[in-house]
């Protein structure tokens, strides 16, 4: 019998009353095929019997019986089926070894055959008795890098001295005296200690993750730095270029009115010489007329008229200089150079105050660090001298000596600016001080000690440090910017009235959190009443007001250069051993 054609489809052995494939196929007389059950169903209760496809019409229900042919047919095509069923081998699975042709997928590998089987080939396994007692596993690749190369046996264990994996063999030849371990239990360590190095990675990418989100951060914050950078360089750029534009204006302006001058001056000289050869011209007439004449007595008369020469001036000293160009624009770049570099630096410290006035922070006074004769406004943001010495409680953040305060807000990291108004003090002291500073007895107030910050008294201005450096003072102080950039260990101050740069401290290393800190100066009768203020950020404040301080006149001459001097106050209570030419400022103690 031949073999079915596997390229039939199912259609071609389909009931066409069910629509599936033929279960107990039978015949009817006109040759039609129907499973025995979709028939018998479809002439129940009918009177009178007749095909579904053809509709013959039977007289009598037909004797129905199965169609061996077709049945035969319908069992190979549904083998053939099952067997196109079957799972086929994906490129990452494991082929059966024993598949000749198509190979199908492997269900199981034998590590005593150390051969994979699909589901068919598998069968022996699990029905022979002895097959029964093979050890099977998932299915396994390459079974033949499981044997030991040296002994052909199953590697099995696990050697700790070599850390590699070994046979039974292996144990009594090269690993005799090694510890071994079961494979399995090897794997549990090992995937404990994976675990760990997992958790370890993981965690290097969170780091990397943070650094890469850092950088992002930064170039976030860069972008509208660099805005702002850009529209500063413009702006000076373009005050810089009017400025030239006017410079080319006045220069040229300048040289050609020389030029007119000096055309005006050849001009008149023109005129003054012509006039005289006009004049000369006529007596040379006159002359030669009168020595053609023979009259005696008229040539005489007329000679003595003509003797003396009409009044000229002497030309042999007069001259026309030329204006003096030459070096004249040498001198006008030198002008313009010095022009535009104090126009530059105005500009420029106007746009970098703009800059870091954007890191304006909120700071108030800390009481508990006020040196005990200060006195601290209800909103801590003002403080002076009181001239009297409270009985506060010590502690180790207070100041014991020196008249300083801290603020109860610090900084470990990032940017940070603060504005102060000094106005109308004699002495201050600013800027800011590590968290690690002494605080009691007499101090030094410099880097090296923890301390940034410019100090005002004898009408100067210095940066303490070792040497002090004395900063230029334009104009009396009336307000002082301090900003820190702590990544950059830079400190900077500003004049805020003028609009200028003062001092910067570079390549600070600050080591901890940072605090601003202040110290009025002592009360000096009075003379230095005035308290330090913390004020806020007012960029549209008026420049004009630099101008009005008339109410400055009578303090300015009421004020005093001390220079060692000592006084007593208060009966003699305590010693006030004043400002030393020096300025260190190291005795407005309680032991004034």
């Amino acid at each position: 019998m031949a073999s079915a054609n596997t390229s039939w489809s199912e259609d071609n052995f389909s009931c066409s009353i069910c629509l599936d494939v033929f279960n107990s196929p039978v015949s009817t007389p006109c040759g039609h095929n129907f499973c025995r059950t979709c028939i018998t169903k479809f002439w129940e209760d009918k009177v009178q019997y007749k095909c579904p496809v053809c509709n013959k019409l039977f007289h009598t229900r037909p004797d129905l019986r199965v169609n061996t042919f077709i049945s035969e047919m319908v069992d190979q095509f549904r083998r053939s089926v099952r067997v196109k069923e079957l799972p086929s081998v994906e490129p990452a699975e494991v082929p059966c070894d024993v598949c000749t042709g198509t190979q199908l997928k492997a269900v199981k590998s034998c590590l005593v055959c150390f051969i994979s089987y699909c589901q068919t080939h598998l069968e022996p396994h699990q029905r022979v008795a002895g097959l029964k007692r093979h050890l099977l596993v998932e299915p396994m690749d390459r079974l033949e890098d499981r044997l030991c190369k040296k002994h052909d046996r199953l590697l099995e264990l696990f050697c700790q001295t070599d850390q590699v994996c070994v046979c039974q063999f292996c144990t009594e030849a090269d690993h005799r005296s090694h510890p071994v371990v079961p494979l399995k239990e090897e794997y549990e360590v090992k995937t404990a200690q994976l675990g760990k190095i997992e958790s370890e990675v993981q965690q290097m990418i969170q780091e990397r993750q943070r650094k890469i989100k850092e950088i992002n951060d930064t170039v976030d914050r860069s972008k509208p730095d660099a805005d702002r950078q850009i529209a500063d360089g413009v702006q000076v750029l373009t005050a810089l270029m009017s400025s030239i534009e006017k410079w080319r204006d006045d220069f040229n302006q300048t040289v050609t009115e020389n030029l007119k001058s000096t055309e005006k001056q050849a001009e008149g000289l023109i005129k003054e010489l012509e006039q005289e050869i006009e004049d000369l011209t006529n007596r040379r007439s006159e002359v030669k007329q009168l020595s053609h004449t023979e009259d005696h007595l008229h040539f005489l008369q007329t000679f003595t008229s003509l003797k003396n020469p009409p009044h000229t001036r002497d030309w042999t000293t007069v001259e026309v200089c030329p204006p003096p160009y030459i070096g004249s624009l040498r001198r006008s770049l030198d002008q313009l150079e010095e022009t535009l570099n104090m126009e530059r630096k105005k500009l420029c410290d106007d746009a970098e105050l703009k800059r870091v006035q954007q890191y304006e922070v909120d700071v108030t006074l800390d009481p508990d660090t006020a040196q005990p004769y200060l006195i601290l406004s209800e909103d801590g943001r003002q403080v002076h001298d009181g001239d009297v010495k409270k009985n506060l409680p010590d502690n180790r953040k207070r100041f014991t000596q020196k008249l300083s305060v801290l603020t109860k807000q610090s900084f470990s990291s990032g940017r940070f600016y603060f504005e102060v108004q000094v106005k109308n003090k004699t002495a201050w002291r600013l800027g800011v001080a590590r968290e690690s500073i002494n605080r009691k007895g007499p101090l030094i107030v410099t880097p090296e000690n923890g301390y940034w910050n410019i100090l005002f008294i004898n009408d100067q201005l210095v940066f303490n440090d070792n040497p002090d450096v004395l900063l230029p003072l334009r104009a009396e102080l009336q307000k002082v910017g301090v900003f820190v950039d702590y990544d950059e260990g830079l400190v900077s101050f500003y004049d805020v009235e003028a609009r200028v740069h003062i001092y910067s401290a570079t390549g600070c290393t600050f080591r901890g959190p940072l605090y601003p800190f202040l110290g009025p100066g002592a009360f000096y009768g009075g003379i230095n009443s005035a308290p330090l203020i913390i004020s806020p950020v007012n960029q549209t404040e008026r420049r004009e007001e630099r101008g009005r301080r008339e109410d400055d006149v009578m303090f300015r001459k009421r004020k005093l250069v001390f220079t060692g001097t000592k006084a007593s106050r208060r009966g003699g209570e305590r010693e006030n051993a004043f400002w030393k030419k020096e300025i260190v400022w190291q005795t407005e103690t309680t032991t004034r």
